[in-house]
Protein backbone atom coordinates (compact mmCIF):
# COMPACT_ATOMS: atom_id res chain seq x y z
CA UNK A 1 0.00 0.00 0.00
CA UNK A 2 1.48 3.30 -1.08
CA UNK A 3 1.55 5.97 1.62
CA UNK A 4 0.12 9.43 0.99
CA UNK A 5 -1.68 8.53 -2.20
CA UNK A 6 -3.55 11.78 -1.56
CA UNK A 7 -1.66 14.44 0.37
CA UNK A 8 -3.08 17.83 1.31
CA UNK A 9 -0.58 20.19 2.97
CA UNK A 10 -1.42 23.32 4.98
CA UNK A 11 -4.74 23.91 3.20
CA UNK A 12 -6.27 27.32 3.94
CA UNK A 13 -9.62 28.55 2.70
CA UNK A 14 -10.95 32.03 3.42
CA UNK A 15 -14.40 33.13 2.24
CA UNK A 16 -14.77 36.89 1.86
CA UNK A 17 -14.71 39.00 3.79
CA UNK A 18 -13.08 37.13 6.68
CA UNK A 19 -14.59 33.66 7.21
CA UNK A 20 -11.78 31.16 7.82
CA UNK A 21 -13.28 27.82 6.72
CA UNK A 22 -10.00 25.84 6.66
CA UNK A 23 -7.08 26.73 8.88
CA UNK A 24 -3.78 25.06 7.92
CA UNK A 25 -5.26 21.58 7.39
CA UNK A 26 -3.09 18.55 6.58
CA UNK A 27 -4.63 15.31 5.33
CA UNK A 28 -3.00 12.13 4.05
CA UNK A 29 -5.07 9.33 2.46
CA UNK A 30 -3.42 6.03 1.62
CA UNK A 31 -4.19 4.19 -1.60
CA UNK A 32 -6.78 1.44 -1.18
CA UNK A 33 -8.03 2.52 2.26
CA UNK A 34 -11.44 3.62 3.50
CA UNK A 35 -10.77 6.93 5.21
CA UNK A 36 -13.58 8.68 7.10
CA UNK A 37 -13.75 12.37 7.93
CA UNK A 38 -15.99 13.49 10.80
CA UNK A 39 -16.67 16.79 12.55
CA UNK A 40 -19.36 19.24 13.59
CA UNK A 41 -21.27 21.32 11.08
CA UNK A 42 -18.99 24.06 9.83
CA UNK A 43 -15.88 22.07 10.81
CA UNK A 44 -14.69 22.19 7.19
CA UNK A 45 -15.16 18.57 6.08
CA UNK A 46 -17.06 19.27 2.86
CA UNK A 47 -14.97 22.35 2.09
CA UNK A 48 -11.76 20.30 2.33
CA UNK A 49 -13.17 17.72 -0.08
CA UNK A 50 -14.38 20.43 -2.47
CA UNK A 51 -10.80 21.72 -2.59
CA UNK A 52 -9.60 18.23 -3.47
CA UNK A 53 -12.37 17.81 -6.06
CA UNK A 54 -11.69 21.09 -7.86
CA UNK A 55 -14.95 22.78 -6.80
CA UNK A 56 -13.34 25.32 -4.50
CA UNK A 57 -9.89 26.89 -5.01
CA UNK A 58 -7.77 26.95 -1.84
CA UNK A 59 -6.50 30.23 -0.47
CA UNK A 60 -3.25 28.51 0.42
CA UNK A 61 -1.57 25.12 0.60
CA UNK A 62 -0.86 22.29 -1.83
CA UNK A 63 -2.58 19.11 -3.02
CA UNK A 64 -0.67 16.05 -4.25
CA UNK A 65 -2.31 13.09 -5.99
CA UNK A 66 -0.38 9.95 -6.95
CA UNK A 67 2.85 11.73 -6.01
CA UNK A 68 2.15 14.67 -8.33
CA UNK A 69 1.20 18.21 -7.36
CA UNK A 70 -2.27 18.99 -8.70
CA UNK A 71 -4.73 21.85 -8.61
CA UNK A 72 -7.92 20.80 -10.34
CA UNK A 73 -9.69 23.82 -11.81
CA UNK A 74 -12.98 21.95 -12.23
CA UNK A 75 -14.63 18.72 -11.05
CA UNK A 76 -14.39 17.47 -14.65
CA UNK A 77 -10.59 17.56 -14.33
CA UNK A 78 -10.81 15.67 -11.04
CA UNK A 79 -13.07 13.00 -12.54
CA UNK A 80 -10.75 12.65 -15.54
CA UNK A 81 -7.91 12.01 -13.08
CA UNK A 82 -9.96 9.42 -11.20
CA UNK A 83 -11.62 11.33 -8.31
CA UNK A 84 -15.43 11.47 -7.98
CA UNK A 85 -17.68 12.95 -5.31
CA UNK A 86 -21.24 12.47 -4.08
CA UNK A 87 -22.27 15.82 -2.61
CA UNK A 88 -24.31 16.53 0.49
CA UNK A 89 -26.06 19.27 -1.50
CA UNK A 90 -27.34 17.87 -4.76
CA UNK A 91 -25.99 18.66 -8.24
CA UNK A 92 -28.99 17.60 -10.33
CA UNK A 93 -31.11 19.11 -13.13
CA UNK A 94 -34.78 18.98 -12.06
CA UNK A 95 -36.20 18.81 -15.59
CA UNK A 96 -34.04 15.80 -16.56
CA UNK A 97 -34.80 12.17 -15.76
CA UNK A 98 -32.81 10.08 -13.33
CA UNK A 99 -31.12 8.30 -16.22
CA UNK A 100 -30.21 11.59 -17.97
CA UNK A 101 -28.71 13.01 -14.77
CA UNK A 102 -26.64 9.88 -14.18
CA UNK A 103 -25.01 9.88 -17.62
CA UNK A 104 -24.76 13.68 -17.94
CA UNK A 105 -21.19 14.60 -18.84
CA UNK A 106 -20.25 10.99 -19.57
CA UNK A 107 -22.56 10.22 -22.48
CA UNK A 108 -21.16 7.72 -25.02
CA UNK A 109 -21.99 9.14 -28.45
CA UNK A 110 -22.35 7.37 -31.75
CA UNK A 111 -20.72 8.30 -35.06
CA UNK A 112 -22.93 11.34 -35.63
CA UNK A 113 -23.10 12.49 -32.02
CA UNK A 114 -26.24 10.53 -31.11
CA UNK A 115 -26.46 8.92 -27.68
CA UNK A 116 -26.01 5.16 -27.53
CA UNK A 117 -28.82 4.42 -25.07
CA UNK A 118 -28.51 0.71 -25.78
CA UNK A 119 -25.07 0.83 -24.14
CA UNK A 120 -25.86 3.10 -21.19
CA UNK A 121 -29.40 2.32 -20.01
CA UNK A 122 -28.76 -1.34 -19.17
CA UNK A 123 -25.68 -0.33 -17.19
CA UNK A 124 -27.64 2.25 -15.14
CA UNK A 125 -30.47 -0.21 -14.55
CA UNK A 126 -27.97 -2.84 -13.45
CA UNK A 127 -26.48 -0.41 -10.91
CA UNK A 128 -29.96 0.33 -9.52
CA UNK A 129 -30.64 -3.38 -9.09
CA UNK A 130 -27.18 -4.20 -7.74
CA UNK A 131 -27.28 -1.55 -5.01
CA UNK A 132 -31.00 -1.97 -4.22
CA UNK A 133 -31.66 1.75 -4.65
CA UNK A 134 -35.32 1.35 -5.72
CA UNK A 135 -35.39 4.21 -8.25
CA UNK A 136 -37.32 4.46 -11.52
CA UNK A 137 -34.61 5.77 -13.86
CA UNK A 138 -37.24 7.29 -16.18
CA UNK A 139 -38.66 9.52 -13.41
CA UNK A 140 -38.05 13.26 -13.64
CA UNK A 141 -35.81 14.61 -10.86
CA UNK A 142 -38.28 17.40 -10.08
CA UNK A 143 -40.95 14.78 -9.31
CA UNK A 144 -39.00 12.71 -6.78
CA UNK A 145 -38.21 13.30 -3.12
CA UNK A 146 -34.99 14.59 -1.59
CA UNK A 147 -34.01 11.13 -0.41
CA UNK A 148 -34.48 9.67 -3.88
CA UNK A 149 -32.36 12.48 -5.32
CA UNK A 150 -29.56 11.51 -2.94
CA UNK A 151 -29.67 8.01 -4.37
CA UNK A 152 -29.28 9.49 -7.86
CA UNK A 153 -26.10 11.22 -6.74
CA UNK A 154 -24.76 7.85 -5.56
CA UNK A 155 -25.65 6.35 -8.94
CA UNK A 156 -23.76 9.11 -10.77
CA UNK A 157 -20.56 8.24 -8.92
CA UNK A 158 -20.94 4.49 -9.36
CA UNK A 159 -21.55 4.95 -13.09
CA UNK A 160 -18.24 6.78 -13.58
CA UNK A 161 -16.16 4.01 -12.01
CA UNK A 162 -13.57 6.38 -10.58
CA UNK A 163 -10.54 5.29 -8.53
CA UNK A 164 -11.28 7.59 -5.57
CA UNK A 165 -14.84 7.81 -4.28
CA UNK A 166 -15.63 10.77 -2.00
CA UNK A 167 -18.98 10.05 -0.38
CA UNK A 168 -20.63 12.81 1.66
CA UNK A 169 -23.49 11.39 3.77
CA UNK A 170 -24.39 8.69 1.21
CA UNK A 171 -26.73 6.60 3.39
CA UNK A 172 -29.08 9.30 4.68
CA UNK A 173 -32.01 7.96 2.63
CA UNK A 174 -31.34 4.22 2.81
CA UNK A 175 -32.96 1.51 4.93
CA UNK A 176 -30.70 -0.64 7.14
CA UNK A 177 -30.87 -3.38 4.51
CA UNK A 178 -29.94 -0.98 1.69
CA UNK A 179 -27.13 0.58 3.72
CA UNK A 180 -25.78 -2.88 4.48
CA UNK A 181 -25.79 -3.74 0.78
CA UNK A 182 -24.05 -0.46 -0.06
CA UNK A 183 -21.36 -1.11 2.56
CA UNK A 184 -20.82 -4.60 1.16
CA UNK A 185 -20.33 -3.11 -2.31
CA UNK A 186 -18.00 -0.41 -0.99
CA UNK A 187 -15.89 -3.06 0.71
CA UNK A 188 -15.82 -4.99 -2.56
CA UNK A 189 -14.67 -1.89 -4.43
CA UNK A 190 -12.09 -1.29 -1.74
CA UNK A 191 -10.73 -4.83 -2.06
CA UNK A 192 -10.49 -4.25 -5.81
CA UNK A 193 -8.18 -1.28 -5.14
CA UNK A 194 -10.60 1.64 -4.92
CA UNK A 195 -9.86 4.37 -2.38
CA UNK A 196 -12.91 5.64 -0.49
CA UNK A 197 -13.22 8.87 1.48
CA UNK A 198 -16.36 8.65 3.60
CA UNK A 199 -18.03 11.61 5.34
CA UNK A 200 -20.88 10.73 7.68
CA UNK A 201 -22.61 11.99 10.81
CA UNK A 202 -23.52 8.38 11.66
CA UNK A 203 -20.66 7.30 13.87
CA UNK A 204 -21.77 3.66 13.84
CA UNK A 205 -21.23 3.68 10.06
CA UNK A 206 -17.83 5.31 10.40
CA UNK A 207 -16.71 2.71 12.94
CA UNK A 208 -18.09 -0.15 10.85
CA UNK A 209 -16.53 0.91 7.55
CA UNK A 210 -13.31 2.83 8.16
CA UNK A 211 -9.66 1.89 8.19
CA UNK A 212 -8.69 5.32 9.52
CA UNK A 213 -10.66 8.32 10.81
CA UNK A 214 -9.81 12.02 10.66
CA UNK A 215 -11.56 14.35 13.12
CA UNK A 216 -12.02 18.04 12.29
CA UNK A 217 -13.18 20.89 14.50
CA UNK A 218 -13.65 24.58 13.62
CA UNK A 219 -11.70 24.39 10.38
CA UNK A 220 -8.73 22.46 11.76
CA UNK A 221 -7.71 18.81 11.81
CA UNK A 222 -7.79 17.58 15.39
CA UNK A 223 -6.43 14.08 14.85
CA UNK A 224 -6.20 11.09 12.52
CA UNK A 225 -6.46 7.68 14.17
CA UNK A 226 -6.53 4.04 13.17
CA UNK A 227 -9.94 2.45 13.66
CA UNK A 228 -8.85 0.03 16.36
CA UNK A 229 -10.78 -0.26 19.60
CA UNK A 230 -12.57 3.07 19.15
CA UNK A 231 -16.15 3.75 20.24
CA UNK A 232 -18.77 6.38 19.46
CA UNK A 233 -18.26 8.23 22.72
CA UNK A 234 -14.56 8.79 21.97
CA UNK A 235 -15.25 10.03 18.45
CA UNK A 236 -18.06 12.34 19.55
CA UNK A 237 -15.90 13.79 22.32
CA UNK A 238 -13.13 14.52 19.82
CA UNK A 239 -15.64 16.15 17.45
CA UNK A 240 -17.43 18.49 19.85
CA UNK A 241 -15.05 18.70 22.80
CA UNK A 242 -17.52 17.25 25.32
CA UNK A 243 -19.48 14.09 26.10
CA UNK A 244 -22.52 13.51 23.87
CA UNK A 245 -25.70 11.58 24.70
CA UNK A 246 -26.72 9.40 21.72
CA UNK A 247 -30.09 8.15 22.91
CA UNK A 248 -32.41 10.83 24.19
CA UNK A 249 -33.69 10.06 27.66
CA UNK A 250 -37.42 10.61 27.92
CA UNK A 251 -40.25 9.62 30.21
CA UNK A 252 -43.10 7.47 28.84
CA UNK A 253 -45.60 9.55 26.87
CA UNK A 254 -48.83 10.70 28.47
CA UNK A 255 -51.00 11.34 25.39
CA UNK A 256 -53.89 13.76 25.69
CA UNK A 257 -56.47 14.91 23.19
CA UNK A 258 -55.88 14.67 19.44
CA UNK A 259 -54.08 17.70 17.97
CA UNK A 260 -53.75 16.33 14.43
CA UNK A 261 -55.82 13.87 12.45
CA UNK A 262 -55.81 12.70 8.84
CA UNK A 263 -58.83 10.77 7.60
CA UNK A 264 -58.70 8.53 4.53
CA UNK A 265 -56.38 10.79 2.54
CA UNK A 266 -55.94 10.01 -1.14
CA UNK A 267 -53.72 11.80 -3.63
CA UNK A 268 -53.40 11.21 -7.38
CA UNK A 269 -50.64 13.08 -9.24
CA UNK A 270 -50.86 14.79 -12.62
CA UNK A 271 -49.92 11.54 -14.35
CA UNK A 272 -52.89 9.77 -12.72
CA UNK A 273 -50.59 7.78 -10.44
CA UNK A 274 -52.03 7.19 -6.96
CA UNK A 275 -49.38 8.35 -4.49
CA UNK A 276 -51.47 8.11 -1.31
CA UNK A 277 -54.35 5.68 -0.68
CA UNK A 278 -56.62 5.64 2.39
CA UNK A 279 -54.06 7.17 4.78
CA UNK A 280 -55.52 7.72 8.24
CA UNK A 281 -53.57 8.60 11.37
CA UNK A 282 -53.68 10.82 14.42
CA UNK A 283 -51.24 12.56 16.74
CA UNK A 284 -52.17 13.29 20.33
CA UNK A 285 -50.97 16.02 22.61
CA UNK A 286 -47.84 14.88 24.46
CA UNK A 287 -46.64 12.20 22.02
CA UNK A 288 -44.25 11.79 19.10
CA UNK A 289 -45.52 9.71 16.19
CA UNK A 290 -42.77 8.66 13.77
CA UNK A 291 -43.24 7.68 10.14
CA UNK A 292 -40.74 5.28 8.60
CA UNK A 293 -40.47 4.36 4.94
CA UNK A 294 -38.17 4.20 1.96
CA UNK A 295 -38.12 7.65 0.36
CA UNK A 296 -40.70 7.97 -2.39
CA UNK A 297 -43.41 5.86 -0.76
CA UNK A 298 -45.85 8.67 0.00
CA UNK A 299 -44.18 10.55 2.85
CA UNK A 300 -43.48 13.57 0.65
CA UNK A 301 -47.07 13.75 -0.60
CA UNK A 302 -48.45 13.31 2.92
CA UNK A 303 -46.45 16.30 4.13
CA UNK A 304 -47.58 18.39 1.17
CA UNK A 305 -51.24 17.54 1.85
CA UNK A 306 -50.92 18.37 5.55
CA UNK A 307 -49.33 21.77 4.85
CA UNK A 308 -51.83 22.59 2.08
CA UNK A 309 -49.26 22.67 -0.72
CA UNK A 310 -51.09 19.86 -2.55
CA UNK A 311 -54.86 19.27 -2.77
CA UNK A 312 -56.20 15.91 -1.63
CA UNK A 313 -58.27 13.85 -4.03
CA UNK A 314 -60.38 12.88 -1.02
CA UNK A 315 -60.14 12.76 2.76
CA UNK A 316 -59.88 15.33 5.53
CA UNK A 317 -57.21 17.04 7.64
CA UNK A 318 -57.84 18.34 11.17
CA UNK A 319 -55.38 20.45 13.17
CA UNK A 320 -56.21 21.45 16.73
CA UNK A 321 -59.78 20.30 16.22
CA UNK A 322 -60.26 22.52 13.15
CA UNK A 323 -61.13 21.06 9.76
CA UNK A 324 -58.46 22.69 7.56
CA UNK A 325 -59.05 20.54 4.48
CA UNK A 326 -60.13 23.54 2.41
CA UNK A 327 -57.88 26.11 4.10
CA UNK A 328 -54.80 27.72 2.57
CA UNK A 329 -51.20 27.41 3.78
CA UNK A 330 -51.21 30.44 6.08
CA UNK A 331 -54.41 29.37 7.82
CA UNK A 332 -52.75 26.06 8.63
CA UNK A 333 -49.46 27.67 9.68
CA UNK A 334 -51.30 29.51 12.46
CA UNK A 335 -51.91 26.09 13.98
CA UNK A 336 -48.62 24.25 13.28
CA UNK A 337 -44.83 24.40 13.18
CA UNK A 338 -43.29 22.86 10.06
CA UNK A 339 -39.67 21.87 9.40
CA UNK A 340 -39.40 20.96 5.67
CA UNK A 341 -36.98 18.33 4.38
CA UNK A 342 -35.22 20.61 1.89
CA UNK A 343 -33.72 23.57 3.73
CA UNK A 344 -32.44 25.21 0.53
CA UNK A 345 -35.64 25.13 -1.53
CA UNK A 346 -38.53 24.96 0.92
CA UNK A 347 -36.99 26.11 4.17
CA UNK A 348 -35.11 29.26 3.24
CA UNK A 349 -34.44 32.01 0.72
CA UNK A 350 -30.76 31.44 0.00
CA UNK A 351 -29.86 34.95 -1.18
CA UNK A 352 -31.59 36.70 1.72
CA UNK A 353 -30.01 37.53 5.05
CA UNK A 354 -30.03 35.47 8.21
CA UNK A 355 -32.46 37.97 9.74
CA UNK A 356 -34.86 37.73 6.80
CA UNK A 357 -34.84 33.93 7.02
CA UNK A 358 -35.23 33.87 10.80
CA UNK A 359 -38.41 35.98 10.79
CA UNK A 360 -40.15 34.11 7.96
CA UNK A 361 -43.71 33.21 9.05
CA UNK A 362 -43.09 35.16 12.27
CA UNK A 363 -43.49 38.33 10.22
CA UNK A 364 -47.14 37.34 9.77
CA UNK A 365 -47.85 35.67 13.10
CA UNK A 366 -45.52 37.07 15.78
CA UNK A 367 -46.52 40.49 17.18
CA UNK A 368 -43.29 40.68 19.18
CA UNK A 369 -41.31 41.71 16.10
CA UNK A 370 -43.79 44.36 14.96
CA UNK A 371 -43.18 48.08 15.29
CA UNK A 372 -45.59 50.24 17.25
CA UNK A 373 -47.15 51.11 13.92
CA UNK A 374 -49.45 48.23 12.98
CA UNK A 375 -48.35 46.03 10.03
CA UNK A 376 -44.75 47.30 10.11
CA UNK A 377 -41.78 45.29 11.35
CA UNK A 378 -39.26 46.68 13.82
CA UNK A 379 -35.72 46.25 12.50
CA UNK A 380 -34.33 46.23 16.04
CA UNK A 381 -36.81 43.63 17.25
CA UNK A 382 -36.17 41.45 14.20
CA UNK A 383 -32.43 41.53 14.85
CA UNK A 384 -32.92 40.84 18.56
CA UNK A 385 -35.19 37.90 17.69
CA UNK A 386 -32.55 36.54 15.29
CA UNK A 387 -29.77 36.98 17.84
CA UNK A 388 -31.79 34.96 20.35
CA UNK A 389 -32.36 32.21 17.76
CA UNK A 390 -28.64 32.13 16.90
CA UNK A 391 -27.68 31.86 20.57
CA UNK A 392 -30.35 29.35 21.61
CA UNK A 393 -29.75 26.98 18.70
CA UNK A 394 -25.97 27.32 18.43
CA UNK A 395 -25.92 28.74 14.90
CA UNK A 396 -22.42 29.53 13.59
CA UNK A 397 -22.77 32.60 11.38
CA UNK A 398 -20.33 35.38 10.44
CA UNK A 399 -22.95 38.12 10.93
CA UNK A 400 -26.73 38.60 11.00
CA UNK A 401 -26.73 40.41 7.65
CA UNK A 402 -24.86 37.61 5.86
CA UNK A 403 -26.90 35.61 3.31
CA UNK A 404 -28.01 32.30 4.71
CA UNK A 405 -26.23 30.61 1.78
CA UNK A 406 -22.92 31.58 3.44
CA UNK A 407 -23.68 29.21 6.33
CA UNK A 408 -22.89 25.51 6.26
CA UNK A 409 -25.78 23.18 5.46
CA UNK A 410 -26.11 22.13 9.07
CA UNK A 411 -26.21 25.70 10.35
CA UNK A 412 -28.87 26.55 7.78
CA UNK A 413 -30.90 23.66 9.19
CA UNK A 414 -30.47 25.02 12.72
CA UNK A 415 -31.94 28.35 11.58
CA UNK A 416 -34.97 26.60 10.08
CA UNK A 417 -35.54 24.37 13.12
CA UNK A 418 -35.09 27.25 15.55
CA UNK A 419 -37.45 29.52 13.62
CA UNK A 420 -40.20 26.89 13.62
CA UNK A 421 -39.83 25.85 17.26
CA UNK A 422 -40.08 29.49 18.29
CA UNK A 423 -43.61 29.62 16.81
CA UNK A 424 -44.67 27.51 19.82
CA UNK A 425 -47.76 25.73 18.44
CA UNK A 426 -49.48 22.58 19.72
CA UNK A 427 -48.81 20.56 16.55
CA UNK A 428 -45.33 20.15 15.09
CA UNK A 429 -44.66 18.58 11.69
CA UNK A 430 -41.02 17.52 11.37
CA UNK A 431 -39.77 16.32 7.98
CA UNK A 432 -36.15 15.12 8.36
CA UNK A 433 -35.38 17.70 11.10
CA UNK A 434 -31.79 16.56 11.76
CA UNK A 435 -30.72 15.73 8.20
CA UNK A 436 -27.17 16.99 7.73
CA UNK A 437 -26.57 17.83 11.40
CA UNK A 438 -23.60 16.66 13.46
CA UNK A 439 -23.98 14.54 16.59
CA UNK A 440 -23.88 17.51 18.95
CA UNK A 441 -26.55 19.40 17.01
CA UNK A 442 -28.68 16.26 16.63
CA UNK A 443 -28.55 15.78 20.40
CA UNK A 444 -29.72 19.37 20.94
CA UNK A 445 -32.57 19.25 18.40
CA UNK A 446 -33.81 15.87 19.61
CA UNK A 447 -33.82 17.03 23.23
CA UNK A 448 -35.80 20.09 22.14
CA UNK A 449 -38.34 17.88 20.36
CA UNK A 450 -38.79 15.81 23.52
CA UNK A 451 -39.05 18.98 25.60
CA UNK A 452 -41.82 20.25 23.32
CA UNK A 453 -43.59 16.89 23.63
CA UNK A 454 -43.34 17.00 27.42
CA UNK A 455 -44.76 20.54 27.35
CA UNK A 456 -47.86 19.16 25.63
CA UNK A 457 -47.18 19.46 21.90
CA UNK A 458 -47.98 16.63 19.50
CA UNK A 459 -45.22 15.83 16.99
CA UNK A 460 -45.41 14.02 13.65
CA UNK A 461 -41.86 13.01 12.73
CA UNK A 462 -40.90 11.84 9.23
CA UNK A 463 -37.32 10.56 9.19
CA UNK A 464 -35.13 8.35 7.04
CA UNK A 465 -32.96 7.67 10.11
CA UNK A 466 -34.27 4.64 11.97
CA UNK A 467 -32.02 5.40 14.94
CA UNK A 468 -33.77 8.75 15.25
CA UNK A 469 -37.22 7.19 14.96
CA UNK A 470 -36.43 4.59 17.62
CA UNK A 471 -34.92 7.19 19.93
CA UNK A 472 -37.73 9.74 19.69
CA UNK A 473 -40.97 8.03 18.69
CA UNK A 474 -43.67 6.82 21.05
CA UNK A 475 -45.34 5.10 18.07
CA UNK A 476 -43.90 4.26 14.64
CA UNK A 477 -46.07 4.04 11.52
CA UNK A 478 -44.54 2.41 8.44
CA UNK A 479 -45.43 3.62 4.93
CA UNK A 480 -45.03 1.54 1.80
CA UNK A 481 -46.44 2.25 -1.67
CA UNK A 482 -48.58 5.13 -0.45
CA UNK A 483 -50.22 3.26 2.40
CA UNK A 484 -49.62 2.83 6.11
CA UNK A 485 -48.80 -0.85 6.48
CA UNK A 486 -47.92 -1.17 10.17
CA UNK A 487 -48.01 0.53 13.55
CA UNK A 488 -45.36 -0.57 16.02
CA UNK A 489 -44.00 0.41 19.41
CA UNK A 490 -40.22 1.06 19.36
CA UNK A 491 -39.69 -1.07 22.45
CA UNK A 492 -41.56 -4.01 20.87
CA UNK A 493 -39.93 -4.16 17.43
CA UNK A 494 -36.54 -4.08 15.70
CA UNK A 495 -34.94 -2.06 12.94
CA UNK A 496 -34.90 -5.18 10.79
CA UNK A 497 -38.66 -5.69 11.15
CA UNK A 498 -39.30 -2.03 10.30
CA UNK A 499 -37.03 -2.43 7.28
CA UNK A 500 -38.98 -5.48 6.09
CA UNK A 501 -42.24 -3.52 6.19
CA UNK A 502 -40.57 -0.59 4.40
CA UNK A 503 -39.32 -2.79 1.57
CA UNK A 504 -42.60 -4.72 1.25
CA UNK A 505 -40.93 -7.96 2.34
CA UNK A 506 -43.50 -8.37 5.11
CA UNK A 507 -47.27 -8.42 4.63
CA UNK A 508 -49.15 -5.27 5.78
CA UNK A 509 -50.28 -5.36 9.36
CA UNK A 510 -54.06 -5.04 9.30
CA UNK A 511 -54.33 -4.60 13.05
CA UNK A 512 -52.77 -1.12 12.96
CA UNK A 513 -56.13 0.43 12.10
CA UNK A 514 -58.05 -1.31 14.88
CA UNK A 515 -57.70 1.34 17.52
CA UNK A 516 -59.61 4.30 18.81
CA UNK A 517 -60.01 7.17 16.36
CA UNK A 518 -58.90 5.23 13.27
CA UNK A 519 -61.21 2.25 12.78
CA UNK A 520 -64.34 3.34 10.97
Amino acid sequence: MQDQFIKMDSIIKVYPPDTLALDDVDLAVEEGEIHSIIGENGAGKSTLMKVLYGMTPPSGGEVHFRGRKVRFATPREAVASGIGMVHQEFMLIPSYTVYENVILGAEPAGRFGTLRHADTKPKVEELVDTYGLTIDIDSRIGDISVGAQQKVEILKLLYRDVDVLIMDEPTAALTPQEAGELFARLRGLNKAGKTIIFISHKLDEVLELSDRITVMRKGRRVTTVDNRGLDKAELARAMVGRDVVFSVEKMPASPGEIVFEARALKYVDENWVTRLEDVSLDVKRGEIVGIAGVEGNGQYELVQLVTGLLPAESGQVFIGGHDVTGEDVMARRKLMCYVPQDRKVSGSAQNMSLVDNAIMTHHRLNPQIEDRCEALLSSGRCRAFTSRLVEDFGVLAPQLDAPISSLSGGNQQKVVVGREFMLDTDFILLDQPTRGLDVGSIEYVQKEIVRRRDAGAGCLLISADLDELFSLSDRILVMSRGRIVAELRPEATTREEIGEYMLGAKEPQEAWRIREGIAK
